[in-house]
């Protein structure tokens, strides 16, 4: 039976990812000074302003605006008449300590307070994480995202290395998988909207594009007379970034994770630090997902967990192989109890989650980087 499945990556100069950026920059530049800094962080950008708001507890001394300025030079936002200028935009700063009613609870965990030796700080909200992997690609990832971010990857470094030299930051890739008997079979289509100069003919781009970017990422056994190509199909894109549209930190969590291909929490990853566990728990979810499948006791497996507000330990983890398993679930739920320390506490020393790494994940995926701790491959 065919099957077609479509998954969206952005660049990072899509002014969502823009603000994810800016939010990672600053959860980055605390850590680099305070690897206990207590941080949630949300950027607002829009027409040559960007507005910075959440809750830092830190001994750290961060000058804010400048890192805000240093992350959009980074992106490569330059002028504001087309997107926004790192040099002339305004920044709004609106921060406060975190809530004691939150830090209470993540200070010392329930278990604490009730008489257990447990060494871990409760989790810093309640919520579920899900962590998915399967064997449609080399990094175990689903085939549309996986292909989706490469592209949106190679648009970015066509224009940072000037082969195509007239390229804006702002961009946005759209892959469509046909499946057959659940396999992916072949590319149906590829849609990509990229920022241009506004001299530049429609045809130059999608010419430039299809040679340049899709030819040189997707596999050609994948592609055939039938696959069809939606390249700036409005016929133009000259504004972009927070000039064309207002950006917003965790507004891409779909694009973050898996496509869509697998089930999402509540919570975004960007601008937080690890103690909450919508970021530090979805990274372990993929990280155990993954090695399920790397060790082949399935060929595609999703993992839940759920946490609640001051409470160390999940409240309830949940795989799912989709029948591909080759041991029973319930042996892979024990195994996952055995190895791992699903505290807080626990997820982040197992994955060394105080550090300044955080920009690392921003863009492209947080999921199928592998110098990133949790896409390594362990014995599980």
């Amino acid at each position: 039976m065919k099957k077609f499945f479509t998954s969206e990556s952005v660049t990072e100069g899509h002014p969502d990812k823009l603000c994810d950026y800016i939010s990672d920059s600053i959860l980055d530049s605390y850590l680099s000074e305070d690897k206990k800094a207590r941080v949630a962080c949300e950027a607002v950008a829009g027409k040559g302003e960007i507005f910075i708001t959440g809750e830092i507890t830190s001994s750290a001394n961060v000058d804010i605006e400048q890192v805000v300025r240093n992350a959009i030079k980074e992106i490569g936002y330059f002028g504001k008449d087309v997107d926004i200028d790192y040099k002339t935009c305004k920044v709004h700063i609106n921060v406060s300590k975190q809530s004691s009613d939150i830090a209470q609870g993540v200070d010392s965990s329930l278990e604490e307070k009730e008489g257990e030796n447990i060494n871990s700080e409760g989790a810093g909200d309640q919520g579920i994480m899900f962590g998915f992997a399967c064997d449609e690609t080399k990094e175990l990832l689903p085939l549309p995202i996986s292909l989706a971010h490469k592209l949106s990857k190679k648009l970015a470094d066509v224009r940072k290395q000037n082969i195509i030299d007239y390229l804006g930051a702002d961009g946005k890739v759209q892959v469509t998988i046909e499946y057959e008997d659940n396999e992916p079979v072949r590319v149906d289509t590829v849609v990509v909207s990229v920022q241009h100069k506004p001299e530049i003919e429609l045809e130059t781009i999608k010419k430039d594009i299809k040679e340049k970017v899709i030819n040189e990422i997707v596999p050609k056994e994948l592609l055939d007379e039938k696959t069809k190509y939606f390249i700036n199909p409005t016929g133009r894109f000259v504004i972009g970034g927070p000039l064309g549209d207002s950006g917003l930190t965790g507004r891409k969590i779909i694009v973050d994770t898996y496509g869509g291909y697998s089930r999402h929490g509540g919570g975004a990853f960007s601008g937080k630090d690890a103690t909450k566990v919508d970021r530090s728990a979805a990274y372990m979810a993929r990280h155990i997902a993954k090695n399920v499948v790397a060790n082949g006791y399935a060929k595609k497996c999703e993992i839940q967990f759920a946490y609640s507000i001051g409470v160390a330990r999940p409240v309830s983890v949940y795989v799912d192989t989709f029948g591909t398993n080759t041991i029973p679930e319930n042996e892979i739920v024990e195994k996952i109890n055995k190895k791992f320390d699903l505290t807080p506490r626990g997820i982040i020393n197992y994955l060394d989650l105080q550090k300044p790494i955080f920009r690392k994940t921003t863009n492209y995926g947080h999921f199928g980087k592998e110098e990133l701790a949790w896409e390594k491959i362990i014995e599980l």
